[in-house]
């Protein structure tokens, strides 16, 4: 180890963006990739469980806590190998670095291709494990490789893209949960001081575009952080419409059948693989879950968030199973309404809808 890893007592609760979840049996904050390899080495040869945490805003973790080893990643460092307009700008960033911060970076210096993807929380080491995605991009676009602390074969492991599975919020990461640490992603960024021509209609009106457009990097930057903010997706300590973990539930991908059985006005969009691709929020809406819904009314310490159905959020007070609850209600009104069965997008520790 080439330094000594930060322990210290926490509860998850104060790691992730929800703001619930219990105590762990032991934290580590580990600043250098050699810290996070030693840190889930260590737990793995004493048979502890081990809970990798980044910016902690895709966790639901239990009220009982995690009776196990916390890894925090801390780790800090972006290395541009190269950037030209040929190539593309290439670069190594550690897994601990605030991803909105390094989109924020990558618009400053003209490097496009994540633009769309401002204002999402959490970690840069977390985007390839849902292969995060907003307003026509994700980051399977951009993605070369992930260098990883392979757990099963106890061995550094380099990964590129095309081996990741990425797909719909979907990953090799979580076919097969917990084997990879991600210590560090490879990202191709086109070197371009305008972004790719806008897709989504929602966001080509907050542009004043039309779609098809291209429009420069800072200007649409803006434009997804006004929309973000507007659905109470960009982190802010004094709104808890943001003390959520983003979208709770994933868009469902249904068999044409399934997607001929819903009403005629539901969204229907081509989801791969001859599969049909609706929204999660305008089924939560129309099964009777209102912006705001509780379980106990304006009193409910869990809520859909008042800007967005999609969002569970803690009102201040909340336990993990308070979330839940609301989470629970939600999934099974929209599978007796409209049988279809929503599938929670964060992870899920030590509890279960």
């Amino acid at each position: 180890m080439t330094s000594t890893a930060q322990h210290q007592a926490a509860t998850l609760a104060e790691l992730t963006t929800l703001r619930v979840g219990g105590p762990a049996a032991r934290t580590v904050v580990a600043t250098t990739r050699q810290q996070v390899v030693d840190a889930v080495s260590a737990a793995d040869a004493a048979g502890e469980p081990v809970l990798v945490v980044g910016g902690g805003s895709n966790l639901v973790v239990g009220d009982e806590g995690f009776d196990g080893t916390v890894v925090v990643v801390r780790t800090k460092g972006v290395e541009l190998e190269s950037g030209d307009w040929c190539g593309g700008a290439f670069l190594h960033v550690d897994a601990g670095e605030d991803w909105d911060a390094l989109v924020a970076r990558a618009v400053a210096n003209g490097w496009s291709g994540v633009e769309c993807l401002s204002g999402i929380p959490g970690t840069v080491g977390a985007t390839p494990v849902q292969n995060v995605g907003a307003y026509g991009q994700q980051l399977s676009d951009v993605l070369a490789s992930v260098q990883t602390w392979d757990r099963k074969d106890g061995r550094l492991r380099t990964i590129p893209a095309s081996n990741c599975r990425l797909r719909y919020r979907d990953s090799l990461f979580k076919d097969e949960p917990g084997r990879y640490v991600i210590l560090d992603v490879v990202l191709q960024l086109p070197v371009n001081d305008l972004a790719a021509p806008v897709r989504y209609a929602e966001l080509a009106a907050q542009l004043g575009a039309e779609p098809g457009e291209r429009r420069p990097l800072a200007e649409v930057r803006d434009a997804v952080l006004a929309l973000r903010r507007r659905k109470g997706m960009v982190l802010d300590e004094a709104d808890h419409d943001t003390w959520s973990t983003g979208s709770f539930f994933t868009n469902p991908l249904l068999t044409a059948e399934q997607a001929g059985a819903l009403p005629a006005d539901a969204p229907r969009h081509d989801g791969g693989d001859g599969r049909v691709k609706t929204s999660a929020a305008w089924l939560v809406e129309r099964a009777g879950f209102p912006r705001g819904f509780g379980l106990a009314g304006e009193r409910s310490p869990a809520a859909l968030s008042t800007k967005h159905t999609l969002a569970v959020t803690n009102r201040g007070t909340a336990t993990a199973a308070d979330v839940l609850d609301v989470a629970r209600a939600v999934r099974d009104g929209v599978r007796e309404r409209f049988g279809v069965e929503l599938v929670p997008e964060p992870e899920l520790v030590g509890c279960s809808l």
